[in-house]
């Protein structure tokens, strides 16, 4: 299972605005072909700093396969204004997340992580 990260630098004014926007956009990365789940985490110490983590089924999956797909830009199209900077996004290689009785994770992100 391979897990992008990305780091999302949004304006400080804009964050309440990113949600919404992010909302709107999320079903074009739900349709893309390998897409396994994704969790979207606000900063504490940092809440203009996002952290998008999608689930792939390859790396194929997400490059080329959705960065160079019509979805991919029309997903960045959705989002590019409210950024701080350029995104920083790498990828990961680990099993899928899994909860057992003595975990604390929220039902939510168990739900969000297993999508798909």
């Amino acid at each position: 299972m391979i897990y992008e990260i990305a780091l999302l630098p949004v304006h400080s004014e804009r964050v309440a605005m990113f949600r919404s926007a992010f909302a709107k956009v999320a079903p074009l990365l739900r349709r893309a072909k390998g897409y396994r789940g994704h969790f979207l985490a606000q900063g504490i110490e940092t809440p203009h700093m996002f952290n998008l983590i999608v689930r792939w089924q390859s790396l194929e999956d997400h490059r080329p396969g959705f960065e160079a797909s019509e979805d991919h830009q029309v997903f960045m199209e959705g989002l590019q204004d409210y950024f701080a900077e350029d995104p920083r996004v790498y990828h990961i290689e680990g099993p899928a997340f899994a909860a057992t009785e003595d975990d604390d994770l929220s039902s939510d992100m168990i739900e969000l992580m297993t999508a798909g």
